[in-house]
């Protein structure tokens, strides 16, 4: 039971053929995935491939990148979202992006904050994008987090060892994407060499970041075994342990699939 905590297979390439994706992850021992929203304008289509695939559930949030394009977005409008399908059971992608600034910083910031309330409201977990803001991430996920009251999922962890005590501290889970198995990944490796099993996610975010040896292809949720099998070699626990305990913290952490 491998479950893909963070897929976008709204995007193409993989949407014009999700029949075959979804069958070639199945082959692989994917049993179930998390497609994740990022704009509210694709959400109809998150909504039409939940309801399509049995093993497929969806998120409602906004990206940081698009923040300044949905400043009308608030905690009331997530929850009505959210409350759309059953089969919603996440909030985000959400977050701050001070990398590229698509979106700016004080207007990421509020949208972010309005996502942790419904978050809080709704008590489902929050997905969260940081790059290059991690004191930000970080102080602002400490403040509203002071009852330890959120259930937080650092997505893509690309931070560094400093970093990932930190959201240790604040009881959060960290996900690892192909990124992880790059070549210029070493200060990464050794953040997640400290990263308690217990606390550990697995992720694609196809069709983007192909782990290797599949680096600059399209990514898909099948190719998860590749990230799973370097975790294996990295963290010294056998294969099927860290697809063991990586699906008992997702449902730890979403609950019960149904």
């Amino acid at each position: 039971m491998i479950i893909d905590s963070h897929c976008h297979l709204d995007y193409e390439p993989i949407n014009s053929s999700l029949d075959e994706v979804i069958e070639r992850a199945k082959k692989n021992g994917v049993t179930n995935m998390l497609t994740i929203s990022t704009e509210d304008k694709k959400y109809s289509k998150i909504l039409e491939i939940v309801n399509k695939y049995k093993n497929v559930y969806g998120t409602y949030g906004i990206h940081p990148h698009e923040a300044n394009v949905h400043q009308k977005i608030n905690s009331k409008t997530i929850i009505e979202k959210i409350k759309m399908n059953n089969k919603i059971i996440g909030i985000g992608e959400t977050g701050l992006d001070f990398y590229y600034n698509h979106s700016e910083k004080d207007i990421q910031i509020k949208l972010f904050l309005e996502h942790i309330k419904a978050s809080r409201e709704l008590n489902l977990p929050l997905i969260v994008h940081t790059r290059a803001a991690e004191n930000e991430t970080y102080n602002i996920l400490k403040k509203e987090n002071k009852n330890r009251d959120l259930k937080i999922l650092i997505h893509c962890f690309t931070g560094s060892v400093d970093f990932a005590k930190k959201i240790l501290d604040l009881n959060c889970y960290i996900s690892a994407s192909g990124i992880v198995t790059f070549k210029k990944s070493s200060e990464l490796r050794k953040a997640f060499e400290i990263v308690p099993l217990e606390r550990l996610l697995v992720e694609t975010d196809s069709p983007y970041l192909s782990p290797e040896p599949l680096r600059g292809k399209s990514n898909e949720p099948g190719n998860i075994v590749h990230t799973i099998k370097f975790l294996s070699n990295l963290k010294k626990i056998d294969y099927e342990s860290i697809i063991s305990q990586t699906s008992k913290n997702f449902l730890n952490l979403f609950g019960k699939l149904n």
